[in-house]
């Protein structure tokens, strides 16, 4: 089991949405929270209902787009914060827009967040982890991560890198015989904002998850060290339907309306 209680847990994306939430419940259950956000008052606002929750909290602003700011920041709070238990890497963009639509800097930036930033972070707590002989990685990727879809290109391949970068470091992690754990997370649509305007043809089957419910599920994952988080559970399907030859992969997945869900984004404003 992985305790929050006395854990010390860094979460990025901490000022609104999952990590906001994530980080409430991690001060629920007596931890000590880091957050990283680019959102300053964002920040505020949520290190000061850990405060009237009577958690212990501090904020540190960051563009986790720039590695050198990432790095600044991380050796900023382990030197004021010390090492970290729980790393939990939420922060994530996305632009929904066709491939040809987007900008060099948009998918660069993609990139830059929702991938190359996990590997900042993870490379300047995991010694400190692997040091004290304890730790847990978390990485909440997207089920995006696991299919492809239209309008989402450079996001998806920014998942399933995620979903990569969780996989071989759990790997490389049970060669170094290391009881530093990890746990990758892919959620479909999350009512959050981020995703304003996605459809689901099937709700039943693939609902828009509620953040709570999500939220409560990741607590509970991490909690047992399970390595892999999926939601909901009709997504546990796409690795074996990979199987199918792709002309039957691509119609069911737009059978279920899934190569549709992005046509009436709009996003957060």
């Amino acid at each position: 089991m992985t305790e929050f209680r006395g854990a010390h847990v860094l979460i990025t994306g901490a000022a609104g949405g999952l990590g906001r939430l994530m980080a409430l419940e991690a001060a629920r259950r007596q931890a000590r929270l880091t957050l990283l956000d680019r959102d300053e008052n964002g920040l505020g606002q949520v290190c000061a209902e850990i405060h009237a929750l009577g958690g212990d909290s501090e904020g540190f602003v960051v563009d986790l787009s720039s590695r050198t700011a990432v790095q600044a920041i991380c050796a900023e709070v382990l030197t004021h914060r010390g090492g970290v238990d729980i790393l939990i890497n939420n922060a994530g963009i996305v632009s929904g827009k066709p491939l040809l639509e987007c900008t060099d800097e948009a998918i660069e930036r993609t990139f830059q967040v929702n991938t190359l930033a996990l590997f900042w972070t993870v490379r300047a707590f995991l010694p400190g982890m692997l040091a004290a002989g304890r730790g847990h990685i978390v990485t909440v990727a997207s089920a995006a991560g696991l299919a492809g879809t239209s309008r989402l290109v450079d996001y998806c391949a920014s998942k399933f890198a995620a979903v990569g970068f969780d996989e071989s470091l759990r790997m490389e992690l049970k060669r170094l015989d290391s009881p530093v754990r990890t746990t990758v997370v892919c959620p479909f649509f999350i009512h959050t904002g981020m995703f304003e305007g996605v459809k689901t043809r099937f709700a039943w089957l693939l609902p828009i998850l509620k953040p709570d419910y999500v939220v409560r599920r990741i607590m509970s994952a991490i909690e047992g060290n399970r390595a892999r988080l999926i939601m909901p559970r009709f997504v546990m399907t796409v690795p074996v339907i990979r199987v199918l030859p792709p002309f039957l992969f691509d119609a069911l997945l737009g059978f279920f309306g899934v190569n549709r869900s992005m046509d009436e984004f709009v996003g957060r404003h």
